[in-house]
């Protein structure tokens, strides 16, 4: 047990009050705003821009401290927070609505893989990068014929003395053309199982052989690419964990996908439900005008605060050393399926004008391209029914037949 896990009440009181304080003074104002779209959000990467001054003042700050990812080790750039301190951090920052100062797949997805399976060297190489948001990450799994059944990748990875010779494509790789390096499933093997021949790369995305192309969505927006690998040549030093026992790493950056997807709703909230219907619809006696959506909000918003509660202890079990399983998979279920729902209200708070699909009235039909891209929700990631199916296999212990 380390010094930190062993701090008294006394030393973590003493913790809040600085961490208050400390933000406080250190958080500009405009980053004490809900997020207004993706364009608020700071990705990183080699390529980065800045949207504003402050963005960068806070961002650099948060840096500097290792709270981009303030609960991963300190040798690896991280704040070594444990896990009673990062609560701590999270509320105080939740309570003066303080922006998350880095949005990155490297810390929501690859980063947890690292920890746990990648050696001393990937760990130091990359995790640091990821902190100080220098490196942006996508994720190489689905493809064209490998979507909901990941295993039968075909993207296929040819051993050679010292690389690996990769030639496949990838699909729904989200800003993959925006991406500096890519995790990536191969085939290394085709014999057995289907699931015991594949290994996980992590590819340079200026390496020669590596290219991109943007899918549109019924949005008219969209994050998600086309990636092509034509005799891409992978040093060995980028495969981790064992060759052809990828699949393991595979599932579990799955659950930290998957609890990611989830969470979603939460970050692209900018104003809350009921208020949003409050000034669309006014009140009458202290009450919403309309009854029915008056009740659908409510249940909505008890569904939304009991999921919050299952959100925040599964976290901290994950935190605790727990493995996640089969709850990632409720996770993702539930928590798209309530932004499904909460977007389809605002919808009907919206009426005529919340269908607008362009004009600087509607923010170019922000509510109605934001309602058609959470469909994509309960396919990314595995769809619905597959989770279903794992929530009814490992958690209700149904049987399959």
């Amino acid at each position: 047990m380390s010094v930190t896990d062993t701090k008294t009440q006394t030393e973590l009181d003493n913790f809040r009050k600085e961490t208050k304080l400390w933000l406080t003074e250190n958080c500009p104002e405009s980053m004490r705003m809900p997020f207004q779209g993706s364009a608020d959000y700071f990705w990183g990467g080699r390529n980065t821009v800045f949207q504003s001054e402050e963005q960068k003042q806070w961002f650099e700050v948060m840096r500097d401290r290792g709270w981009t990812v303030p609960h991963w080790p300190k040798v690896y750039g991280g704040g070594g927070l444990n896990k009673a301190e990062n609560a701590i951090l999270q509320s105080e920052m939740r309570r003066l609505g303080c922006r998350v100062p880095l949005v990155s797949f490297g810390i929501s997805m690859l980063g947890p893989a690292l920890l746990k399976f990648g050696n001393e060297a990937q760990k130091k190489e990359h995790l640091p990068k990821i902190v100080a948001g220098e490196i942006r990450w996508c994720q190489g799994y689905s493809e064209p014929n490998a979507g909901s059944d990941l295993a039968n990748i075909q993207t296929k990875a040819d051993v050679k003395e010292n690389h690996f010779v990769v030639n496949g494509q990838k699909v729904w790789t989200s800003y993959a053309d925006q991406a500096d390096w890519i995790f990536c499933l191969v085939r290394t093997n085709n014999e057995g199982r289907k699931q015991a021949g594949i290994s996980f790369l992590l590819i340079d995305m200026l390496t020669k052989g590596v290219s991109t192309r943007p899918i549109k969505l019924i949005s008219g927006k969209s994050p998600f690419c086309e990636t092509f690998l034509d005799n891409v040549k992978v040093p060995k030093e980028n495969l981790v964990g064992e060759q052809n026992f990828g699949w393991g790493i595979a599932k579990y950056l799955l659950t930290h996908e998957r609890e990611m997807i989830g969470a979603l709703g939460d970050v692209q909230i900018k104003t809350p439900l009921h208020q949003s219907a409050i000034n669309a619809i006014g009140l009458l006696k202290g009450v919403l005008r309309d009854p029915t959506l008056r009740s659908d909000i409510a249940r909505w918003s008890v569904n939304k605060a009991a999921f919050d509660l299952t959100l925040k202890r599964t976290m901290d079990e994950a935190k605790a050393g727990q493995s996640l399983g089969a709850v990632s998979s409720f996770l993702k279920y539930y928590g798209t399926e309530l932004n499904k729902d909460r977007l389809e209200l605002l919808l009907a708070v919206g009426g005529f004008e919340g269908l607008e699909w362009e004009g600087e009235s509607s923010n170019e039909g922000d509510l109605a391209r934001t309602f058609c891209r959470t469909k994509g929700n309960s396919i990314e990631g595995g769809t619905s029914e597959i989770q279903l199916n794992i929530i009814a296999k490992h958690i209700l212990k149904l049987p399959s037949n």
